[in-house]
């Protein structure tokens, strides 16, 4: 059973119906909130039908016991199983069909809106090391979303991403959405390209995302733009045996914190 401290925070499976409507509660809190808007199934939550066949996340304050971050994993045999995810619904997947190691689809990573400590989001992913070692989890893959539906206001996260971490071709996730935003094939055909800038891509990228990059992973060519929950997101992968010798080591301490 996931358990896993630092400091004041602690990260745990959920235990039940109530844990997941706890999370289901902060989802919608960092989501939708700020519009006004209910959720799918109406009222102050936000949940769909993948929360019941998925392990849910919860990180808490220790000293107070409220939720500050939560997540949700989809464990997958193999790429066979890759239909079964949410990430397959908006990104054609079928170059990760053959892959034979198994899989974890994290899902609905959010921050409750009021914390701002980056605590918590190293033992978010203390959680994630130790589940990955614990059932020999292959390759993580997700979504990973901007605030917004307008891509520009990115322009220098898109271009990192389209100049250092596309998909390997092996892997290469295909457009299935009726919306998206085609960044890199836009960012080649611009006459005049100013190169990005690192710092400014840094700042504007998701913290999940640059936690991916960090270790290794790799994104789609094209953005889904997502406007029941008002995002951009792209499709995101790592092989756990990608992860930079140093990064590992990092994780792997905070995940032995119990």
């Amino acid at each position: 059973m996931l358990s896993l401290r630092k400091g004041r925070y602690a990260a745990r499976f959920a235990s039940g119906s109530d844990d997941i409507r706890r999370a289901q509660r902060l989802r919608w809190l960092a989501f939708l909130a700020a519009r006004g808007i209910a959720g799918p199934q109406g009222g102050n939550i936000d949940a769909d039908a993948f929360d019941p066949i998925c392990r849910h996340v919860l990180v808490e304050d220790s000293r107070s016991g409220t939720l500050v971050c939560c997540f949700r994993l989809l464990p997958l045999a193999d790429g066979a199983e890759i239909g079964r995810s949410y990430s397959a619904q908006y990104y054609e997947l079928s170059a990760l069909r053959d892959f034979t190691g198994k899989m974890v689809e994290m899902g609905r990573f959010c921050i409750h809106p009021a914390w701002k400590d980056p605590d918590i989001l190293r033992v978010a992913w203390g959680a994630m090391t130790r589940f990955v070692d614990e059932e020999g989890v292959e390759m993580l893959f997700g979504c990973s979303s901007f605030a917004g539906t307008e891509w520009e206001g990115y322009a220098d996260a898109f271009g990192v991403l389209k100049d250092h971490h596309l998909a390997p071709h092996r892997f290469w996730p295909r457009v299935k959405a009726p919306d998206v935003v085609r960044f890199a094939r836009a960012l080649r055909r611009r006459v005049k390209t100013p190169e990005p800038d690192p710092r400014q891509a840094r700042l504007t990228m998701p913290p999940l995302l640059r936690t991916y990059l960090l270790m290794g992973g790799w994104v789609s060519d094209h953005a889904v733009v997502d406007r029941d929950l008002n995002t951009l997101h792209v499709f995101t992968g790592l092989e756990i045996r990608a992860i930079p010798k140093a990064r590992a080591r990092v994780l792997r301490d905070v995940a032995s914190r119990a």
